[in-house]
């Protein structure tokens, strides 16, 4: 039974409220995913996916062949020989990205990844640009793999002029522009691979990671009999075993962060998972731990087995090995760095038209892209059209010096991600997006919820007209009714403050980690007003940690999408430290990056505006409050 009073119900307006106008768009959410929601869209893809499909496509993603040059030019450059420990500090603050992106995989398993979750929780502007930032970062990224296979090829063919003359490289008389054949032919492969089913593209995505797995176990295995055969050099150095101090090891951590980026790729595939609540976060979780462990093994090998300041930044892994007499060790090493490269662009163009899929579903996109064919059950043309664009890129251009815009979108999803988890917690959206087709069955579901209002107001205050007298029980009664108002009321009143209070806290966390962010990277500044600035920033960091801290959780959030599957630990904390560390590394990306990004978003906003923003799904979209959605769906069955 509803018992609501005058002041809900005049809020009630809001229940059949439509969102219009050029911010109310930015701010409109969609429905969480539900069986209603499922039901409504367009074809499914097809459910083929085990927990050890995921590994396969998290791992061949994350590891890619720039661990084979990494290691030498973090290690000469910033650790030396503490390099395992970066990376397992950077494989700790990536796996708290990894426990938000494994949450809301399980809340809302269907493909879009960070755009997805971004569009329930925060807002249709925000999830915009998130995608936005996602297409380029795996278009860029996929290009630049495939112009990286080029050389590691010729390489193990035994030079540039050994290359079969349909793959070398061409130089363009006169424009000065160099042609990679093999680059754009190997996007072809891998696109036509994605074209005939996930289920066979993952087989092969497994055989190569395989591959790949077993030359850095070789890497590791072998170079360990020599480092205990010989003696670890490279730790017997007098400068110790932090050559560039504390600072230096940090510093490394941060630059070897974005090997392990790679993982997110796995939550655009969860429409594709047959078990997503119990696969999704074993699937990350033993990506994580797989690729750390590696990491670490064959940074622990190389920086033992030469000085770091002798490591050859090109080779460092083929030198090492070099300097002991096992040359031949150089085939094997460059074989797995080509499988990794392939690995990595079969990694960097799956998730992409399952992205585009996921905003064409909204609107926000033509609909040519979430068109799912019948046969594979995969976006077909959404792939065609990502490999065509990914191909002539490569075949072009040399796209190495916008590899800094790959992190951007990288950096944001994962900064984005961590807000919508605080944002499940506290603030869950307590309304949701209808069509409008249904709109009669919305009608007559708040009208029956309003009669049954009014009838339990009469039915708690009574009606004089009918009764001569009223008795002393009927009078106690009433008084008792009439005192539980008050209560009613005080509670409603008491869960809305605290939604308040979550609400402004969250957006407090994030301007101080702002303010601390930019200060901290901005070393132009005077120190005094650049303290003072991160003092500003720090207070407000903590004291709206320790008031979210406070607040009981919305207790919304249980029935919040899919019910089971893992729950983030150390919630507000472990999501505000993940706001934090990819804040500043997006601040401290650069000043020439940001410009090159901010064409991108420049280009993203003017589509936008013209199309998405009056092609969204949600343009007529009613808002009704989520406790009885439900309600009317059952209601629109009985209708139909």
């Amino acid at each position: 039974m509803l018992v609501r009073n005058q002041s809900s119900r005049d809020s009630d307006v809001g229940y059949g409220r439509r969102l219009s106008g050029v911010f109310e768009s930015l701010v409109r959410r969609k429905q969480v995913d539900s069986e209603n929601v499922t039901r409504e869209n367009h074809r499914q893809l097809a459910k083929k996916l085990s927990a050890l499909d995921l590994v396969a496509i998290g791992v061949g993603a994350t590891i890619g062949a720039g661990v084979y040059i990494l290691v030498g030019t973090v290690a000469r450059e910033h650790a030396g020989p503490s390099l395992t420990i970066s990376f397992f500090i950077a494989g700790v603050a990536a796996a708290l990205s990894a426990f938000c992106y494994a949450e809301l995989a399980c809340r809302c398993p269907s493909a879009g990844s960070a755009y997805h979750y971004t569009y329930i929780c925060v807002g249709e502007g925000v999830a915009w640009l998130v995608g936005w930032a996602l297409i380029l970062e795996w278009t860029i990224g996929g290009s630049t793999v495939a112009r990286g296979i080029t050389p590691n090829l010729a390489l193990f063919l035994g030079g540039q002029d050994k290359l079969p003359a349909f793959l070398a490289r061409i130089t363009i008389p006169g424009l000065d522009i160099v042609v990679d054949p093999c680059a754009a032919i190997l996007i072809f492969i891998v696109t036509a691979l994605l074209c005939i089913g996930i289920k066979k593209s993952s087989l092969a995505q497994t055989i190569v990671t395989t591959i790949n797995v077993c030359a850095l176990l070789f890497i590791a295995i072998v170079g360990g009999y020599l480092g205990f055969r010989d003696g670890w050099v490279g730790y017997e150095l007098p400068n110790g075993y932090f050559p560039f101090g504390v600072n230096g090891m940090f510093a490394g951590s941060a630059v070897v962060f974005f090997s392990y980026i790679g993982f997110d790729s796995i939550t655009s595939t969860a429409e594709e998972m047959k078990n997503p609540q119990r696969d999704l976060p074993l699937g990350i979780g033993l990506t994580m731990l797989v690729c750390s462990i590696l990491y670490m093994l064959v940074s622990m090998v190389i920086v033992g087995l030469v000085p770091y300041y002798a490591l050859d930044p090109d080779t460092p892994i083929s030198s090492a090995f070099a300097s002991y007499g096992v040359q031949w060790a150089m085939y094997i090493i460059t074989v797995g760095a080509v499988t990794a490269l392939f690995a990595s662009l079969l990694g960097s163009i799956l998730p992409q038209p399952r992205i585009l899929m996921a905003m064409a579903r909204d609107g926000l996109l033509p609909s040519i892209f979430a068109d799912i064919n019948k046969h594979t059950q995969v976006p077909v043309k959404g792939t065609i059209i990502t490999g065509l664009f990914a191909a002539v890129l490569a075949f072009f251009m040399d796209v190495s010096q916008l590899a800094g815009m790959v992190s951007v979108g990288t950096l944001l999803a994962f900064t984005t991600v961590a807000i919508s988890v605080l944002i499940l917690r506290y603030v869950p959206p307590h309304e949701s997006p209808l069509p409008s087709s249904l709109q009669e069955a919305i009608n007559s579901t708040l009208s029956q919820l309003d009669g049954e209002s009014q009838k339990t107001d009469s039915n708690v205050h009574g009606d004089s007209s009918g009764f001569g007298e009223t008795n002393i029980q009927d009078s106690s009664d009433e008084e008792n009714s009439m005192l539980s108002y008050p209560l009613i009321e005080r509670e409603v009143s008491r869960e809305e403050q605290r939604r308040k209070t979550a609400g402004w806290a969250i957006a407090l966390v994030c301007i101080g980690i702002l303010i601390v962010t930019f200060t901290a990277s901005a070393k132009y500044l005077p120190s005094i007003p650049r303290f003072a600035s991160c003092g500003v920033g720090g207070v407000l960091v903590v004291g709206s940690l320790i008031v979210l801290a406070s607040l009981d959780q919305d207790d919304a959030r249980h029935s919040f999408g899919h019910r089971g599957g893992f729950a983030c630990p150390f919630v507000p904390f472990l999501p505000v430290a993940c706001i934090l560390i990819n804040s500043y590394l997006l601040i401290d990306l650069g000043l020439a990056t940001w410009i090159r990004v901010s064409v991108w978003f420049a280009i993203g906003a003017v589509v936008y505006m013209f199309y998405g923003r009056t092609h969204s799904s949600l343009v007529n979209a009613v808002y009704v409050r989520a406790c009885y959605v439900d309600e009317i769906y059952r209601s629109s069955d009985h209708v139909a």
